[in-house]
């Protein structure tokens, strides 16, 4: 008797266990919300430039200089522990959800780790490398100006935020002069910017150069200085910005321009790629992995790049025959580059407005394509003019407590030279909305991840699905008019030309001015605006293959499973599942929308 209840006591236990298991799997894994928890936190920390524009504002008065060999082993440590600490916990016990967090928790810690073990760096504060901290397009010089203006992310509305700024921008003195020291170091070992770029980057420093405080950028935050600020505070407040502007901020910038000027640009070297680096073939490959988050290799992009060219100046040359254009496609797009008729606005306001008008007139199938919607507000803006010549069309995220709204950046250097062809409700779609307003905003605003999900970004799944947005032009009302089909059609070539360039590029089959070349034979665009693309595919290595790679993913995806469920398939239903977790790699994302799929069926 006794050897039966002790067996009966044994099942017990066993089913209290399973029971237990399910409902910890059912509500989820404390231990690992913990892990992620803390984790967040810590990055937030050791990153607080990534930190702040999350809306964190625990970390606003740090500026570190992340790029050091010191900061570095810190972020090493940080990485290996947490990538010991994943895999202490067992992920078939995992509901659904968890399991998805595992695995891009797992994912991050093994891409950080390859990354730094090759003096990669993938974050939002500083460059690609450690040997050039920054670039024309990225780090802290840059992010400082868009921060410290008083309009950017960087939060003005109490006097700790205005303390935080002083404390953050006094660092920069510092950080600058790790930036030389790290320089220095990429010149001995001949790991150096290519020359085009530097010459780039001296007027953007220059530019924050000024012979009175009230003349720079930096000043701003004291124009917009609210009025329930004590009168003590406005005084103490004006007087130490002025005095952080004269004595470190513009001195800080005219020794990083001199730099770069006299020791630094007679050192930079003549090549285009990071193939002429020190170890560049593997550092490319890892750039490549870690922009896709795929498998594929530089030559299969490239050769999907040359097929999606060709297939894709087919339909541009019939569009060319329907509105009786004579001439070839290069001369078709010379014609749009130059046409007056193309360039119809006067003023900024006027093209702020034409983006406005085509928000109007997608709304109405907007609602009907897309059933989960964002609360966070939405502006329209044009760039400032510091950062505007070097600058493309993007989006900044906004916060979903509605301090910050998400705001579409439209440079305009000159409105009257505005092109309405180069693609003005493609580029809408991708940069606006449906494109990475609905996706970031979503992606916040879902509590219900941890919150190192609800702010990570993989290229490959936002710039793919925000490229695959503009497919979705004519289902949406627009593409109309063949001249501006024609932009969005520019627009997707862009992209193509980018696998092909990128890859030729950091690998040695092209040069800067081979490059240039070949996105002018192959798309409507000046020679500026060319130099720029392929100048800052040059200084961003492999980050402009991660559009065409995820939009290729998610049409595949769509068209599987459209065919798979017939008539239960809901293209809403499709596009709240794939928006509604976030950003993830496009193996885990393919996974999890698989096991969607079988619910519809």
């Amino acid at each position: 008797m006794k050897k039966v209840f002790f067996v009966l006591a044994i099942i017990s236990t066993l089913a209290g266990c399973q029971n237990s298991k399910k409902q910890q799997s059912a509500e989820g894994n404390k231990v690992l919300a913990d892990l992620m928890e803390s984790y967040y936190n810590g990055r937030m920390q050791l990153y607080p430039l990534e930190a702040t524009v999350n809306g964190d504002n625990r970390f606003n008065n740090l500026l570190p200089a992340d790029f050091t060999d010191s900061y570095r082993a810190k972020l090493k440590d940080f990485f290996s522990k947490n990538h010991e600490a994943i895999k202490k916990i067992s992920r078939d016990s995992l509901n659904e959800n968890d399991k998805v967090s595992y695995d891009i928790f797992t994912y991050e810690m093994d891409i950080a780790l390859q990354g730094l073990s090759l003096n990669y760096m993938g974050s939002s504060a500083g460059g690609d490398n450690s040997f050039m901290p920054f670039d024309q397009f990225n780090g802290v010089p840059i992010m400082l100006g868009q921060m410290g203006g008083g309009t950017g992310n960087q939060p003005f509305k109490t006097v700790a935020d205005y303390d935080n700024w002083l404390q953050r921008a006094a660092a920069f003195s510092a950080w600058s002069d790790s930036a030389i020291v790290y320089f220095k170091k990429g010149m001995a070992i001949n790991y150096v910017l290519p020359k085009a770029l530097v010459i780039k980057i001296i007027p953007q420093l220059s530019a924050m150069v000024t012979d009175s405080a009230v003349k720079s950028l930096f000043y701003g935050p004291i124009t917009v200085m609210p009025a329930s600020f004590s009168t003590a505070d406005k005084t103490r407040l004006t007087a130490a910005y002025t005095t952080l502007i004269q004595q470190q901020l513009v001195p800080a910038y005219k020794k990083l321009a001199t730099f770069l000027q006299t020791g630094y640009l007679p050192k930079a070297r003549a090549t285009t790629g990071v193939t002429a680096l020190p170890g560049g073939d593997k550092y490319y490959a890892f750039a490549v992995k870690y922009w896709t988050t795929t498998s594929k290799t530089p030559d299969e992009i490239y050769n999907t790049g040359l097929a999606e060219v060709k297939r894709i100046r087919s339909i541009m040359d019939s569009i060319k025959t329907s509105v009786h254009f004579t001439g070839d496609l290069n001369a078709f797009f010379e014609f749009m580059k130059t046409d007056k008729q193309f360039m119809p606005y006067k003023t900024p306001d006027e093209v702020l407005n034409a983006f406005r008008s085509i928000q109007a007139k997608i709304d109405p199938n907007l609602k009907k394509m897309f059933t989960r919607t964002p609360t966070t507000k939405f502006e329209i803006r044009q760039t400032e003019a510091f950062r505007a010549a070097s600058a493309s069309a993007e989006y900044y995220q906004g916060l979903v407590d509605g301090s910050r709204p998400g705001i579409f950046y439209v440079p305009i250097m000159d409105a009257t030279k505005f092109n309405t062809t180069s693609g003005m409700e493609s580029l809408f779609l991708h940069e606006a909305i449906p494109g990475h307003h609905y996706q970031m905003s979503l992606q916040m605003e879902n509590t219900q991840l941890p919150k190192f999900r609800r702010f990570i970004w993989y290229g490959a799944y936002g710039e793919g699905y925000a490229l695959y947005c503009e497919s979705l032009g004519k289902e949406l009302g627009l593409y109309t008019d063949p001249y501006q089909y024609m932009g969005a059609l520019g627009d997707e070539i862009h992209r193509a030309i980018r696998l092909v360039v990128d890859v030729a590029m950091h690998t040695g089959k092209m040069t800067r001015e081979g490059a240039i070349k070949y996105m002018m034979d192959n798309e409507a665009i000046s020679e500026d605006g060319a130099t720029a693309e392929i100048e800052r595919y040059m200084a961003y290595p492999a980050q402009a293959l991660s559009y065409k790679t995820g939009a290729f993913k998610i049409r595949e995806l769509r068209e599987k499973y459209n065919k798979q469920l017939g008539s239960k398939f809901s293209l809403a239903a499709f596009h709240n599942e794939f928006l509604k977790d976030g950003c993830m790699p496009l193996d885990i994302i393919e996974k999890k929308m698989d096991d969607w799929a079988k619910t519809q069926e």
